[in-house]
Order: C-alpha cells, then sequence, then structure tokens
C-alpha cells in the first residue's frame, strides 16, 4: 500500500495515483499538508527541524516520508515538498527545486531535483519524477 504526503504538487500525485483502475488495491491514503502546520499536525514532521531548516528541505522530506508511513497503513511513501513559483524562490532554494523522500521497504532515501518552466510545469515534473522513482525503487534488480 501507498501513502502520498505532498505539500507543492497539492494532491497531484494522489491523483494521478487514483486515475488508474484498481488503485484501491494499492493507494492507501494521501495528505496535502501545504502549510507547515499541516506537515506538524498531519505527519508530525517536528516544528523545530522546518524552523531550523525550511520546509523545502532534506529533511523534512524525509519526516513528510517517514510520518505518512506512521500514521497510515501503508508500507510504502512518497514525500514531495517545494517551490513551484512564480513566486518563494531565494538564491538557496530557487523556484524549482523540489525535494523528494521515498520510504520503501523501511529504507528512506531523498534527492532534490531542480525544475525549470512555469508552476505548472515544475508541478507536472515533479508528480512524473516522484511516480517514475518510485516505480524504480520497488521494481527487482535486473539478474546479473
Amino acid at each position: 500500500m501507498l501513502a502520498t504526503a505532498e505539500s507543492c504538487t497539492g494532491g497531484l500525485i494522489a491523483a494521478a495515483c487514483t486515475d488508474r483502475a484498481g488503485s484501491s488495491e494499492w493507494f492507501e491514503r494521501g495528505f496535502v499538508t501545504y502549510s507547515n502546520a499541516a506537515k506538524t499536525e498531519l505527519l508530525g514532521v517536528h516544528a523545530g527541524l522546518i524552523e531550523a531548516h525550511g520546509a523545502v528541505s532534506e529533511v523534512v522530506a524525509r519526516a513528510m516520508a517517514a510520518g505518512a508511513a506512521r500514521r497510515s497503513r501503508a508500507l510504502v511513501s512518497v514525500a514531495v515538498t517545494g517551490v513551484a513559483g512564480p513566486g518563494g524562490g531565494s538564491a538557496d532554494k530557487p523556484v524549482g527545486t523540489v525535494w523528494f523522500a521515498f520510504m520503501v521497504d523501511g529504507q528512506l532515501t531523498s534527492e532534490v531535483l531542480r525544475f525549470d518552466g512555469d508552476r505548472a510545469a515544475v508541478r507536472a515534473a515533479a508528480v512524473r519524477h516522484a511516480l517514475n522513482r518510485l516505480l524504480a525503487l520497488l521494481s527487482p534488480a535486473p539478474a546479473a
């Protein structure tokens, strides 16, 4: 079962999953935690992490993925937090910066990417990457 924890994508990953017929067999729930308070209240992300590192950070993405797994019946989770634009960017975190975190088999992995384009393009690219990366993590390694 999969749970999503989304900020900048606003539920688009969950929507893409539930667009698939039969998704009730593997999609457990989605958390849209756009505000910092929602990240804390719904996912258990410590407010101090957000204050120290910002909502768009590796530690917060990882805490979101862990929280989504912990607060659901899912064994797999994906979390996304980023700056979709057009405003909100900074020198350290320009528009298009998106942190991803994945919980698979009890293992947390994370990565950051920067996407070009307007708000819609950044969000669409984040959804595509999250789902493609999740599929790669769930696929067995090819035999040698």
